[in-house]
């Protein structure tokens, strides 16, 4: 029988915190609670959680700050919470590394079906033969592996599954809402600007030249495509 998948939620409400940890745990997780920064932080060094719900508002140090040591040291997928209305924070979030957000207040039920979908992303698929190349890059999405000339791309879940999107289909140009839905899996609702967020990750790690891309291209007005 495989393993429950071990999540940590860092919200400093103590009620939203327990209504998160009964949703997940009824849903079939192992949930851990940490309430500020430097505890999540400690907590995600000896849990290893497969996936960080994370409140941006945190008290001591900011959920943003909490990302940012977070991507110095792993690529678990993360979906921030926040009360923040500002498209920018949300952008910061995701530029840093973040997976997905849920705006407060939210639906448990809505969060739940959030993090089936990123977990979903670090499953191995049914295919064990799937393998993407195109040019020099190269998927292998049954151990969630991308190389660029053989240079290992350290990718969270959300990029691994936008590069594979693209690349499978060289010159096929997509919406940003079709890329978001790729991702996500369901239509939500959400901001084009979340996919340009996690280009620009893809681009920075990617690219050997970030402001003039060689792999993924911009199709004004429309969206993205990989180069053929």
């Amino acid at each position: 029988m495989p393993s429950l998948k071990q999540i940590l939620v860092v919200e400093d409400e103590r009620k939203i915190a327990q209504i998160v940890r009964d949703y997940l745990e009824r849903a079939g997780y192992r949930v851990t609670v940490a309430s500020s920064g430097p505890e999540a932080l400690a907590a995600a060094r000896s849990r290893l959680p497969d996936l960080i719900v994370l409140d941006l508002g945190l008290p001591q140090m900011d959920g943003l700050d909490v990302t940012r040591a977070l991507r110095k040291q792993s690529s678990v997928p993360i979906i921030m919470l926040t009360a923040r209305v500002d498209e920018s924070d949300k952008l910061i979030g995701l530029e840093l590394g973040a997976d997905d957000y849920v705006t407060k207040p939210f639906s448990p039920k809505e969060l739940v079906a959030r993090v089936r979908t990123v977990l979903r992303r670090t499953e191995a698929p049914l295919d064990p033969n799937a393998v993407i190349r195109a040019g020099e890059i190269i998927l292998d999405k049954l151990r969630m592996r991308a190389t660029v000339r053989d240079r290992p791309l350290d990718l969270t879940p959300t990029e691994f599954e936008l590069l594979a999107t693209l690349a499978r289909q060289p010159g096929r140009v997509f919406t940003r809402s079709q890329l978001l839905d790729s991702i996500r899996g369901v239509k939500v609702e959400s901001f084009d600007r979340v996919i340009d967020a996690h280009i620009k990750n893809l681009r920075r790690k990617l690219e050997p030249d970030p402001r003039d891309p060689r792999f993924i291209l911009t199709v004004h007005g429309i969206g993205y495509k990989f180069a053929e």
